[in-house]
C-alpha cells in the first residue's frame, strides 16, 4: 500500500510541486467549489498511476491545487466510495495522498440523511464524532509504520480547535449550525427504517456513505480533521417519502451557495 502511495505521489509531483497547507474533500452540492479558487494546477485522477477513479455522476474526479483567499489548498473534486467496489485501502488512498503532499489539516464535506428529528433538509451539521461500525476500518491489515502507529487514538477525531473555528465561521456567515454524530454505512442502497432507528438508538444524528473512513485514515497520519454534513433529506421512515439521489442533489444544489460561503470562511480561519 505504501509503495502504491509513493507511485501516486511521484505521478502528481511530475505535474506540480504545489505545497498545500490544507486538504478539502468535496461532497454533493460542492462539486464546483474548486472552480472558484485561484487555481495553480489540476491533476486528473485518471492521470495518476494506480489511483482509483470516481464513478459517481456529478463527481469530476480530479485534484485541484490553488488558493482559497491566501491559503494554499489541495481539493479533491469528487471522492471515491466503498460502494463503488474499491478496497477500503483505495477509498482512503486519496486522503493519505493529500497528507503526503503536505496538507496538515483536512476539511471533509458530504451530503447526509437527517436522523435527528430536529433537523430539516438544507441544514448544515458540524460533525462532532462518528460511528463507523458499518464499514471496514481502513487500518485493517499490516500497519503502515511510515504513516502512523498500529493502534491510533480516536478519542478526538474531529479537532476541538477546528470545531470552534467552524462555529465562528458559521456565525460570521449568519448560518445556523447544527452539531452531531455522523454514522457511515456502506451504501449504495439507502438505509432501511429499522437501520435508521438503530442509528437513533446508538446516538447518531446524520447518516451517509463516506467521510468516517477518510477521517480515520487522516487521524492515523496525524492530520487535524473537521467535517460538515449538508442534511439533504430526512432518513428512511422519518418523513414517509421515498428517497432518491435526485432529491439529494436538488437540496444540495439549493443550499450550495451558503455551503461554499461557509467552507471558504472555515478554510481562511483554519
Amino acid at each position: 500500500m505504501y509503495d502504491k502511495l509513493l507511485t501516486c505521489l511521484k505521478s502528481v509531483r511530475a505535474k506540480t510541486d504545489f505545497q498545500p497547507e490544507a486538504g478539502l474533500i468535496l461532497g454533493s452540492g460542492l462539486g464546483d467549489y474548486a472552480d472558484s479558487v485561484r487555481m495553480e494546477a489540476v491533476v486528473e485522477y485518471a492521470d495518476i498511476d494506480g489511483f482509483p477513479v470516481s464513478t459517481v455522476k456529478g463527481h469530476k474526479g480530479r485534484f485541484v491545487f490553488g488558493y482559497v483567499k491566501d491559503v494554499p489548498v489541495v481539493i479533491m473534486q469528487g471522492r471515491v466510495h466503498y460502494y463503488e467496489g474499491y478496497a477500503m485501502s483505495d477509498v482512503v488512498l486519496p486522503t493519505r495522498l493529500m497528507g503526503m503532499l503536505g496538507a496538515k489539516k483536512l476539511l471533509l464535506t458530504n451530503a447526509a440523511g437527517g436522523v435527528n428529528r430536529n433537523f430539516r433538509p438544507g441544514d448544515f451539521m458540524m460533525i462532532t464524532d462518528h460511528i463507523a461500525a458499518g464499514v471496514p476500518n481502513p487500518l485493517i491489515g499490516r500497519n503502515c509504520e511510515e504513516l502512523g502507529e498500529r493502534f491510533p487514538d480516536m478519542s478526538e477525531v474531529y479537532s476541538v480547535r477546528l470545531r470552534e473555528v467552524i462555529r465562528e465561521a458559521a456565525g460570521e456567515c449568519g448560518i445556523a449550525l447544527r452539531e452531531g454524530v455522523y454514522v457511515q454505512f456502506t451504501g449504495p442502497s439507502y438505509e432501511t427504517p429499522a437501520e435508521i432507528r438503530m442509528c437513533q438508538a446508538i446516538g447518531g444524528d446524520a447518516v451517509g456513505m463516506s467521510t468516517a473512513c477518510e477521517a480515520i485514515a487522516a487521524r492515523h497520519m496525524g492530520l487535524e480533521v473537521c467535517g460538515i454534513s449538508c442534511i439533504t433529506n430526512m432518513a428512511a421512515g422519518m418523513s414517509g417519502e421515498k428517497l432518491s439521489h435526485r432529491e439529494v442533489q436538488e437540496i444540495a444544489d439549493r443550499v450550495s451557495g451558503q455551503f461554499k460561503k461557509l467552507v471558504t470562511e472555515i478554510v481562511v480561519r483554519m
